[in-house]
């Protein structure tokens, strides 16, 4: 695509390829470069350093920050802090763990800054996985079972217990990317975004299980491990995006080695931002095992200079932005031939420009996905045909309807298929579905139900319930939807169980049918809007696929509610 006057969001772009990227833009001649980071100081400086080294452009450069895994009203703190806090840790889970909702789209900060900003593009710097995965849900769970036991011996309460619960559910990564996902999703489609690009992980820096740079943990390190998994799943949702119709163009670089470098120099190494404090623990001071490993023991002393202020760690860096400051030494052992070598950050800056600009790299992880994956075949789609005209043909001799099971799921597939066996039972073609009376269908529907007790049993023995008309409903010992029984209890407004009705119950009420009328008339609209005599490759669903005059065919109807009512359509063209 052509970025020039396009406005473009880097998230990231304080990092060392967020920086890198925005560089390289700027001969493109987009009109303006959002720079987003976590904190304000560091979009602000991106900002200042960056149209500082491009005096001349006509390009606009603006800061954003706050964490974008969080609630707008959240995105300024600390998230160490938040948690401390029983009140913005419940409101973590929420957003994190209810189903999806308007309002936790509409309060989430990713979303409100996609669509308040509104770019054209954007490119995804954060590291996602590592932000989820390092939350350490190992280290979480052993504080969890030590709560636990400590209730048990009656040397702690049930609020400090329930204090970890809650800590060990925000924790919990996948859930996280998941609900990250279904949020870039909406602000993407609400922010009118055309193209899409992260910069993701491989989260080992390249190398396999036997990678020796780890925390002290095990080898291979479950909490790198973690990383990985989820760097992994990350990819694959954005695979599934790229086929969502109505998605943006969507892509993905993923860096496997070590990425560096943003400056070298000497003075005071920072590590999370502030300087590493000097201690000294003379040999007179040494500790037992068991004291060294209390860590209460002291036995240490911080150094300090001539004014009292403390020292601080000084050497000879190369700083690698997010990643740190490694000594001269330590970049040598990693960067070494076999080790995690590198990769600079401006030859990611120029795979991630030509992809956007569509080229083709060889390096793009969703198109890699795309090629690599088995998708429908020749074979499949005859060997339907003959699957589907064998089992027709079984249901003839044996007089058995096939409906649906419930196995294959969701419930409202159920619902739509046997809803639809029930309008083909009683008028038999589109056409007169499209003529009927819903008031009329409402009640032979009911009838039909009351008076055929195998039909009634195969809805309500796959978990199916049936509302009639008059508002009872008849059920089995299972209902598959609502799903959470206990909770659905609580509350039974009208709004929710109009939910449940659309999601998994035969519903024979006349707006129910006056539905079912409706998407009759449309598909038979689509119809005439072909001309009859076109008999090109050019539709395939035509007047022979509908069979409008004939026999209601149940299955292709549920197929275009699911796909064209409900735009859950394959994305890519098989």
């Amino acid at each position: 695509m052509d970025l020039r006057d396009k406005k473009i969001l880097i998230l990231g772009g304080w990092g060392l390829v967020g920086s890198a990227i925005a560089r390289v833009l700027v001969s493109e001649e987009p009109a303006e470069i959002v720079i987003h980071s976590l904190y304000p100081g560091e979009a602000e400086e991106a900002v200042r350093s960056i149209s500082g080294a491009f005096p001349h452009t006509r390009t606009r450069f603006a800061p954003a920050w706050g964490n974008v895994f969080v609630r707008e009203d959240l995105k300024d703190h600390d998230r160490s802090r938040l948690l401390k806090d029983g009140e913005t840790r419940r409101a973590i889970i929420q957003d994190t763990m209810d189903e999806l909702s308007d309002e936790i789209l509409s309060r989430a900060s990713l979303y409100r800054l996609l669509v308040d900003r509104r770019p054209d593009v954007v490119i995804d710097c954060i590291n996602t996985a590592t932000a989820f995965a390092y939350q350490d849900v190992f280290y979480s769970v052993r504080r969890l079972q030590k709560a636990v036991a400590d209730v048990d011996a009656g040397t702690s309460d049930v609020e400090r217990l329930r204090e970890e619960i809650e800590h060990h559910l925000t924790t919990l990564s996948l859930p996280q990317l998941i609900r990250h996902v279904q949020i870039l999703r909406g602000g993407l489609a609400e922010g009118g975004v055309t193209a899409y690009l992260k910069v993701g992980t491989t989260g080992s820096g390249g190398m396999g299980l036997n990678i020796p740079y780890t925390h002290s943990e095990e080898r291979p390190s479950r909490t790198l491990l973690s990383k990985s998994s989820i760097a992994g799943a990350h990819s694959m949702l954005l695979y599934l995006l790229a086929r969502t119709p109505g998605a943006p163009i969507v892509k993905e670089i993923k860096p496997a080695a070590a990425i560096a470098w943003k400056r070298i120099g000497a003075g005071p190494v920072l590590r999370g931002g502030k300087p590493i404090r000097l201690f000294d623990c003379p040999p007179d001071r040494a500790l037992s095992i068991e004291a060294a490993l209390d860590g209460k023991a002291g036995g240490w002393t911080e150094l300090v200079d001539a004014s009292g202020e403390p020292k601080v760690l000084e050497s000879v860096f190369i700083d690698t932005g997010e990643n740190g400051m490694f000594s001269c030494e330590e970049f040598e052992t990693v960067t070494a031939l076999g080790q995690m070598e590198y990769v600079t950050p401006e030859e990611i800056a120029a795979s991630a420009l030509l992809e956007l600009k569509g080229g083709t790299t060889g390096h793009e992880v969703v198109a890699a996905l795309d090629g690599a994956t088995l998708g429908p075949t020749y074979r499949a789609g005859v060997m339907r045909h003959r699957a589907l005209e064998r089992m027709r043909r079984l249901q003839a001799e044996q007089g058995l309807d096939s409906i649906a099971f419930e196995m294959l799921g969701p419930p409202r597939l159920s619902k739509l298929l046997y809803e639809a066996y029930l309008l083909k039972r009683l008028w038999g073609s589109l056409a007169r579905i499209a003529e009927s009376d819903p008031d009329e269908t409402s009640a032979r529907a009911s009838d039909l139900i009351y008076e055929d007790a195998r039909l009634r049993a195969g809805m309500l023995s796959i978990g199916i319930p049936i509302w009639l008309p008059d508002g009872r409903i008849l059920r089995g010992p299972e209902m598959k939807t609502p799903p959470y029984k206990e909770e659905a209890r609580v509350a039974v407004d009208p709004q929710t169980v109009e939910r449940w009705a659309d999601t998994g119950w035969v519903d024979l009420r006349p707006a129910n049918m006056r539905r079912w009328r409706d998407r009759a008339r449309e598909i038979l609209a689509g119809l005439a809007r072909h001309p009859a005599e076109d008999t090109s490759s050019a539709l395939f669903e035509d007047e022979e696929y509908w069979h409008a005059e004939g026999d209601l065919p149940v299955g292709r109807v549920a197929a275009w509610i699911l796909g064209v009512e409900e735009k859950g359509q394959r994305g890519k063209a098989s």
